[in-house]
């Protein structure tokens, strides 16, 4: 009885095993519970529930054979519990080759896989651990680069706005000197008018002062002597009177004769001018001494200077020159300093405009070199 029992059993255990829908995902099994009819998934066609994996092909979607390999279109489900499921195509089902790590696809071949999901799944877990590790370390990369970007934005931005400023501030002393400038050419050109009128002036000057030291050089020794003061120079309120010794020495400067550079720059003066004392028979006019000769005519309409006054007149115009020069000199230095804060700032503004990211995470990464070594 008991013999009979067992075997019972046992045909019973197999025929359960060989109605066991294979080779479907959970989400398909409520097409498959066990009724009168089965109906194709893609409807299109009613079948007996006893045609359902019996290795005959009668749908037109494989659906009724998801456990063998009758279809050509099927697709045999790998559960693969502790690993990936996926599906494989039908065909491959107890072809003797294991498909499915847990050996679901050879389950009524000569072939006996053995179950490695778990090993396989290790593996996996330990790989996605790894790069979830990874993906953190670049997340908080990222994260300091964002933080670090941001810092940068806001200190290039800081830059631009100072840069701006100190264009302002540029264009309004760059305008300004122009104008200095634009007035020191004026006064320039004013001055190499003047300075060519005098020097035109001296040249008639030199000429009078050697005419007038040629008229009281009588001897015509190259020297003035006390004799010759005494002779041709007179007082201008008393000309019958005859000077002194002691007044022509005077006019002399103290020594007993004068040569034409010492005349230039101290008796000239005292005749020119015609306070005191004149050139003797010569006609005085108010301010000034006047004769016949051209040239000392040309000489009182000129006024001319004194060489000391003529000197500090050089000293003047000088000044004037390179007070142009000098505002040249700064206007220059100024537009040169206006040009490099604009390059500055249309380099920092091309910089600003590139793509960063949107939280600037690669702003820090920029003008910075890296290397990477790959394998092709």
């Amino acid at each position: 009885m008991r013999l009979h029992v067992i075997t019972a059993a046992f045909l019973w255990a197999a025929f359960v095993d060989s109605r066991k829908i294979r080779g479907i995902s959970s989400s398909y099994k409520r097409f498959y519970r066990e009724r009168k009819s089965f109906l194709c998934i893609d409807g299109s066609r009613m079948i007996p529930f006893e045609q359902v994996n019996d290795d005959y092909c009668d749908c037109a979607d494989g659906s009724d054979e998801p456990g063998t390999s009758a279809c050509p279109r099927g697709r045999f489900y790998c559960t693969n519990l502790g690993f990936r499921p996926h599906y494989i195509p039908s065909s491959r089902v107890n072809d003797g080759i294991c498909d499915c790590c847990d050996a679901s696809d050879e389950y009524n071949s000569h072939v006996r896989c053995q179950n490695t999901c778990w090993n396989l799944g290790q593996k996996e877990r330990a790989y996605v651990e790894g790069q979830m590790k990874t993906l953190d370390e670049g997340l908080r990369l990222k994260q300091q680069l964002i933080e670090e970007g941001v810092l940068l934005w806001r200190e290039k931005q800081a830059q631009l706005r100072e840069l701006q400023r100190a264009a302002e501030d540029l264009q309004i002393k760059l305008e300004e000197q122009r104008r200095r400038k634009h007035e020191a050419d004026r006064l320039k050109e004013q001055t190499l008018k003047g300075l060519e009128a005098r020097n035109k002036g001296f040249r008639h000057q030199n000429s009078t002062i050697s005419h007038l030291f040629q008229l009281l050089d009588s001897n015509k020794d190259g020297s003035i002597s006390v004799d010759e003061i005494k002779a041709k120079v007179v007082l201008v309120h008393d000309e019958k009177r005859v000077l002194s010794e002691d007044e022509a020495l005077t006019l002399l400067g103290g020594g007993p004769q004068m040569g034409l550079s010492k005349f230039e720059n101290t008796l000239w003066d005292v005749l020119i001018r015609g306070n005191n004392y004149k050139i003797k028979d010569a006609y005085s006019a108010p301010g000034g001494l006047m004769s016949e000769d051209p040239h000392l005519k040309a000489a009182e309409r000129a006024h001319y200077p004194a060489p000391s006054a003529a000197r500090r007149q050089s000293q003047v115009f000088m000044v004037g020159i390179k007070t142009a020069e000098w505002e040249a000199t700064d206007l220059k230095k100024v537009e040169e300093a206006y040009e490099t804060v604009n390059m500055e700032i249309s380099d920092l503004q091309k910089k600003l405009e590139i793509d960063y990211g949107t939280d600037w995470e690669y702003l820090y990464l920029n003008g910075q070199c890296y290397k990477l070594k790959v394998y092709e």
